[in-house]
């Protein structure tokens, strides 16, 4: 049986680690059919590869690429570069076999950084059916080039795009049995996706490129199950987070994995990113209360009512005020999340959104401020930039420095108007300010232990924050 390697050369490990969901799927998918075996580089940061390559002498080394970069134009952190740097040039030294290319952050952009890295294959979109198409045609010794989503380093792709209709009976990523769990444990979360697709066409996003526009979803039945088979391997110490871009979307489809965990009497820590406020209700969160749900992401991006319209969000500022009504009254704990500087975006368009933010966020949730909109390729606003002159046809956007700032709301004005607001208020933080100084995680550790809090850990650091800055420290 030939062998396959899966590279994780994601290492960015805040707020927390994330374990590699994507090719640990892969490899439940492959299982019988190649010795698959992962090198998850997040905590020794490809240190040990040259060993894993060497010990297991695969015929075929796939790289994941989860991200271009970290789409915070004032922080502008690239990781294309150090992916290259620290994963393939160097197994490249010690191996001739095909270097294949995939993952999310691969697919916005396939043909350049398939040529920047020179590997010699890259999947565009989902990997698990056409990588085994692209393995069995490589063994074989036949043409590659009619396999959908294949580029190759020759020139050739991709023969056509598709995006795969089944999810629901794929095998579960067994990501404890994929690779070794222990490190994610503390920090960290077990990752569970429950659909894959987005019917939003929010401005500026990729996940319909990513994923395509139609939902397909798994069962509750298999959801749950999924979990309850981690927590006998793992117990209930570990925290499940469901990764998809919208949790509570298509309406009713949340509501019956909480019944599903409800009715299994599933106690376990949940999270989850992506709640929509379009569909959000006492029913909704009354079920994620009941089933475990500790903490929510909520991405509004703004609460500007012609920002939201600009934006394309497809859902309006009366469902976001409801949305942090309910919120309140179930008191689960959140994240916000607001991002400045697109179309129409001025002075009084961000004040709208500060006004919303103090008259309707719990000051014991945290809010987060991004500005500016990073430009991908096939998106909405990739045509607007173009029509705006702010970027032109033959302009690189894999450079991380391509974001779009509304002409009354420029970089520099958004990053003055984002540190004032957090200057006053302890609960708002701007985006490129994810990492609390040692000395407050030190004092949130303990604070946490001597008084036994089990909340998020960002609630513990503002309360820390709120005692600094009424001190005088921040």
């Amino acid at each position: 049986m030939k062998k396959l390697l899966l590279v994780n050369t994601n290492t960015v490990k805040s707020p927390y680690p994330i374990p590699p969901l994507g090719i640990c799927l892969i490899a439940s998918f492959l299982k019988g059919s190649y010795d698959v075996r992962i090198y998850d580089g997040m905590f020794d940061e490809g240190s040990r590869l040259e060993s894993a390559i060497s010990s297991f002498n695969p015929d075929f080394i796939g790289f994941s690429i989860r991200n271009v970069d970290d789409m915070v134009a004032d922080r502008n952190t690239y990781f294309v570069e150090d992916v290259n740097r620290h994963f393939i040039e160097p197994a490249r030294r010690f191996t001739e076999v095909p270097f294949i290319l995939g993952g999310s952050g691969y697919t916005i952009f396939p043909r350049k950084i398939l040529d920047y890295t020179g590997a010699d294959y890259g999947i565009a979109g989902e990997g698990e059916e056409t990588l085994l198409a692209l393995l069995q045609n490589l063994e074989r010794g036949e043409d590659t080039s009619e396999i959908p989503n294949v580029y190759a380093k020759n020139g050739q792709g991709p023969g056509s795009l598709r995006i795969e209709k089944d999810y629901n009976q794929r095998p579960y990523s067994l990501i404890d049995l994929k690779l070794d769990f222990q490190p994610y444990s503390g920090k960290g979360v077990y990752s569970i996706q429950t659909k894959r697709g987005c019917a939003f066409q929010c401005l500026y996003c990729s996940y319909p490129l990513l994923e395509g526009k139609q939902y397909r979803l798994r069962t509750p039945s298999s959801i749950v199950a999924e979990i309850e088979e981690a927590v006998l391997r793992l117990g209930t110490g570990v925290t499940f987070e469901f990764v998809d871009s919208t949790f509570n979307e298509p309406k009713g489809h949340a509501e019956e994995i909480c019944r599903e965990l409800i009715r299994r009497k599933i106690k376990v820590r949940m999270r989850t990113m992506g709640i929509n406020p379009r569909n959000t209700s006492k029913e909704l969160f009354g079920l994620m209360k009941e089933a475990g749900f500790a903490q929510i992401d909520v991405t509004p991006d703004s609460a500007s009512p012609s920002i939201i319209r600009n934006l394309h969000k497809g859902f309006t500022l009366e469902d976001i005020q409801r949305t942090a009504n309910l919120i309140n009254e179930f008191d689960i704990p959140s994240m916000w999340f607001f991002l400045f500087g697109g179309p129409g975006e001025n002075r009084e368009t961000f004040n709208e959104t500060v006004s919303f933010i103090d008259r309707c966020i719990n000051p014991n949730d945290l809010v987060y401020m991004s500005g500016g909109l990073r430009i991908y390729p096939g998106t909405p606003l990739y045509e607007i930039a173009l029509t705006e002159g702010i970027i032109s046809a033959s302009d690189n956007l894999l450079n991380p420095s391509v974001f779009y700032f509304s002409r009354d709301a420029k970089q520099a004005d958004l990053r003055n108007w984002t540190l004032e607001v957090c200057n006053a208020r302890h609960n708002c933080l701007p985006s490129s300010d994810t990492i609390p100084p040692p000395e407050m995680l030190r004092e949130a550790i303990a604070l946490r232990n001597s008084r036994s809090l089990t909340e998020p850990m960002f609630r513990t650091l503002l309360r820390i924050r709120k005692v600094w800055k009424a001190d005088g420290k921040l």
